[in-house]
């Protein structure tokens, strides 16, 4: 039935945490009021990409936009734009410095002009918990095309000859890892889906499951036909309850389509597929960490080779591959390996998803072909850096990565080139800091992040770890010497080289990225036992300047812990020894009358 508009609402998880099920359900009741049920749909679709501005409600065929939407909102939407025609300027996405002001549609506005959609390419169009809207948009095609007109050994050409490369980390080669595993000999093989996102300020494997989990199953499928396994096993993050009810979803629906189960299809191919909860260890990221977690023992990694494709998962041939990697591959199978070379560089086919996080006007999820520069990242399709501020630099690969500075804006972002400058591609995390964030004071969250984190089965990361962040801290609190710079470039090289999986050896890339790139900046902080940029609490005070402060009492009322003690209309003073540097004084005073030191 084709219907006159199309009222299509953001339902990930950040719009839905700010009210877009009851945006959804409003406009529902909204168009049943107008009674025009019967002309109008109202879907739930997953992350239309653009966070920054949700909740979004997009309308068809007019290709509306609508920003920052409220419940009460869904009213006015309906009976002005969906029964009158008139379009609620108020809530349309507006550019900045734009001369027409309202962008009318998607494909005008700067943060999606540069972006080339494969796998996200549902994400924000189709009801994920619709099967049949998947199969509208070629879902299964892919996998029919495998099962009856294909050899496995076709597969793992069409895959050779796109250049795809694991999309979680190391960038290994998709088709070699699959005929690792097509070419032993086993009675049970298995295709395990890694969906253990953990990386701070990412979530790109999360927003693909919410808003096309199909394209994953698909993938798998045509994996275990390829390689000769009929089980799969999708290890998520029990903190991601929206994907994991919509693959719940999913699942049931392709078995009943006859997609998943005995007999796919009408042919002699079976593979099913279930969903195992991880409990949130980032080291359940690294292979053999996960398919422990798997056989249910503790997530501990192991050495390698064997490799997992080899020998995995209960001492069988197991391929891992991401939900970023998975969603690739039923449109390589559709369009072929040849298209999808055509995109990104020599070395570095396709396109990469990055959730791009900071200091950013227009944060969200972005998915671009490799070889797009870290400038048209920033500045085009995340607006640039908010309040007139400074580019400072930009951690890809989250704990895993390393900085990319101002000087290197203009780089082309591939696997070669990130490494290059000592950092990583990494699951997709873009994470952007200005002038005002501390260089010492990032690499110290991070690597406390990945202490915590640590299995600690190896010493050079449980033992390595914990004395770098030592030293940070002492960086920090103003305690270091210069010789110190040289121990954390020690125990780094220690770890790289040492640890027994990916987390140790990354662990110090931050480190190292920091120390190669401002290295002025720790200086400072040893030398002169100040932070620049004010972020590290020890090195900071809060002084009022007698000439310019009125006594008007404010900063001693906004203050938490009471330091701050001065007659009315008298200059005032802050106890340096209760003052816990919180910056309430600093923000309040109407007069600039407290400095930061």
């Amino acid at each position: 039935m084709a219907y006159r508009n199309y009222v299509l609402v953001c339902g990930g998880t950040g719009c839905e945490s700010s009210s877009a099920d009851q945006i959804f359900k409003n406009l529902i009741n909204e168009v049943d009021a107008a009674g025009m049920s019967d002309q109008v749909q109202v879907l739930k679709t997953g992350c239309f990409g653009f966070c920054e501005q949700g909740p979004i409600v997009k309308i068809l065929p007019e290709q509306a936009f609508y920003v920052q939407v409220k419940p009460e909102d869904a009213k006015e939407i309906i009976q002005e734009h969906v029964v009158k025609g008139r379009r609620v300027d108020r809530l349309q996405y507006k550019e900045e410095n734009s001369a027409s002001g309202a962008i009318t549609d998607t494909e005008g506005m700067k943060f999606y002009q540069k972006q080339y959609r494969i796998v996200l390419r549902n994400c924000g169009i189709i009801d994920p918990e619709k099967i049949d809207e998947y199969i509208a948009r070629d879902g299964y095609a892919a996998l029919e095309k495998v099962l009856f007109d294909m050899t496995p050994e076709q597969v793992i050409d069409e895959l050779k000859k796109s250049g795809l490369r694991g999309r979680g980390g190391a960038g290994f080669p998709t088709w070699m890892k699959w005929n690792f595993s097509k070419q032993v000999e086993s009675d049970q093989k298995y295709i395990v889906c890694n969906a253990d996102e953990g990386d701070p300020g990412a979530y790109m494997d999360r927003s693909t499951l919410e808003g096309d989990p199909h394209s994953v199953l698909e993938a798998m499928a045509i994996a275990g036909f390829t390689c000769g396994a009929n089980q799969g096993y999708i290890y998520i993050r029990a903190e991601y309850p929206l994907a994991i009810d919509r693959l719940k979803i999913a699942i049931k629906q392709a078995k009943e389509y006859g997609l998943l189960g005995e007999n796919i299809l009408g042919s002699k191919f079976s593979f099913d597929i279930e969903i195992r909860l991880g409990a949130g260890a980032f080291v359940c990221g690294e292979e053999t960490a996960l398919l422990a977690s798997l056989e249910g023992n503790r997530g501990m990694p192991i050495p390698r080779p064997p490799f997992p494709a080899v020998k995995g998962l209960w001492g069988k041939p197991t391929v891992i591959n991401n939900v970023e990697t998975n969603a690739n591959i039923p449109v390589i199978i559709l369009k072929g390996g040849d298209w999808y070379s055509k995109i990104g560089t020599a070395t570095s086919k396709g396109t990469k998803v990055f959730a791009l996080t900071g200091k950013i006007k227009n944060s969200g999820l972005i998915e671009v072909p490799m070889g797009i520069t870290l400038r048209e990242i920033v500045y085009d399709i995340g607006g640039g850096i908010p309040g007139g501020k400074k580019f400072k630099a930009a951690q890809s690969g989250g704990p895993s990565g390393g900085v990319i500075t101002a000087e290197h804006l203009d780089t082309p972002i591939d696997y070669e080139n990130l490494s290059k400058l000592g950092s990583i591609m990494g699951s997709g995390g873009l994470i952007v800091m200005d002038e005002d964030d501390c260089m010492v004071d990032f690499a110290k969250f991070y690597l406390e992040f990945t202490v915590d984190e640590s299995c600690g089965k190896c010493a050079p990361c449980r033992i390595g770890g914990k004395q770098l962040f030592g030293l940070l801290e002492k960086v920090t609190k103003g305690t270091a010497v210069v010789e110190d710079i040289q121990k954390m470039r020690d125990i780094s090289l220690a770890m790289q080289k040492a640890s027994l999986c990916g987390l140790g050896q990354t662990a110090p890339n931050p480190v190292l990225s920091t120390i190669n790139n401002f290295y002025d900046e720790y200086m400072a902080h040893i030398n002169d036992a100040k932070c620049p940029s004010g972020k590290c609490k020890d090195l900071m005070s809060y002084e009022i300047l007698s000439d310019k402060c009125v006594g008007c009492t404010l900063c001693a009322r906004k203050c938490p812990v009471n330091c701050i003690s001065g007659e009315k209309q008298k200059p005032h003073v802050i106890d340096q020894s209760k003052c816990i540097k919180c910056g309430e004084c600093y923000a309040s005073c109407k007069f600039k009358a407290i400095t930061l030191g």
